[in-house]
């Protein structure tokens, strides 16, 4: 049987979460799932978690949270990554970074399988090199698990693009997040890699990147500060689902997932962010 994983793109604020909560159970059982991976570092209101928030994802489904450049927005979250295997910060942080940027997990099929969270340098923060961070991972893990999965939080397309074609036939899948605009070039790569460059956004559409249209546009066309709050409107589950082979740890395809969700009103008021700009 094909090992089935699905990713899914940054979680957007309350009606991401939703769509989370309503829906990945019932994609667990018609996918016949064996692992849920998403990144949540916006599920907070728009930026960052949690503890509340990642119990929640985890009761629903989601194996294994992965984070960002916002990965420690919230003080709350510092307990997670001192305490939680299953949520991980990009792996080429410093060492002394609390958290860790990967972890080996049991999937509902018993199959076990590597999760590596890394964060791109083009336009983002300044941050150690993601080459070499997933060099020594896979130096400690490549003995132990046929399955490995890498999220690239990065907000350069080619930077996602450069990591896959890096990593070609030495792991399962690279899926990229950040950008919150899901992509068209999903693709198994020749030595069986399969890579997208932005699983998309779950979470509402009816804005920018999740952001209440009217407060990003008065931002851009006065310069005055204010807060981005998560908008309401066409929300969706977004991402992708990579079917594997468990033996040799070889993708064999990945295909999009891009899912309305109507169980909100789309008329309610925007959630309160944590973003100013």
């Amino acid at each position: 049987m094909p090992f089935r994983t699905l990713f899914l793109g940054d979680v957007v604020g309350s009606p991401g979460r939703k769509a989370v909560e309503v829906l990945v159970p019932k994609l667990i059982q018609s996918m016949n799932l064996d692992l849920v991976v998403a990144d949540a570092e916006n599920a907070a209101a728009g930026s960052g978690i949690t503890p509340a928030i990642y119990e929640t994802l985890r009761e629903v489904g989601v194996d294994v949270v992965t984070m960002g450049d916002h990965c420690y927005r919230k003080k709350e979250s510092m307990t997670l990554y001192e305490t939680q295997t299953r949520i991980l910060r990009p792996a080429n942080l410093p060492e002394s970074a609390v958290g860790c940027g990967w972890a080996i997990v049991e999937s509902r099929s018993g199959i076990p399988a590597a999760v590596i969270n890394l964060q791109g340098r083009t336009f983002m923060k300044p941050i150690d090199c993601p080459f070499a961070a997933v060099e020594r991972i896979l130096a400690q893990i490549s003995k132990q698990v046929k399955l490995i999965f890498v999220e690239m939080h990065a907000e350069a397309t080619s930077d996602k693009i450069a990591m896959g074609w890096y990593l070609d036939g030495r792991i399962t899948a690279q899926v990229g997040t950040h950008t919150h605009v899901q992509t068209a070039d999903e693709r198994v790569l020749p030595k069986g890699t399969a890579i997208i460059s932005d699983l998309g956004m779950t979470g509402p559409h009816d804005g920018v990147l999740g952001r209440d249209k009217n407060r990003v546009l008065r931002f851009l066309t006065t310069g005055m500060p204010t807060y981005f709050d998560v908008c309401t409107g066409d929300v969706r589950l977004c991402g992708a689902v990579v079917e594997a082979d468990p033996e040799t740890g070889r993708a064999t395809s990945i295909e999009r997932v891009n899912i309305p969700f109507e169980g909100l009103d789309p008329n309610a008021a925007p959630e309160p962010g944590g973003s100013e700009m």
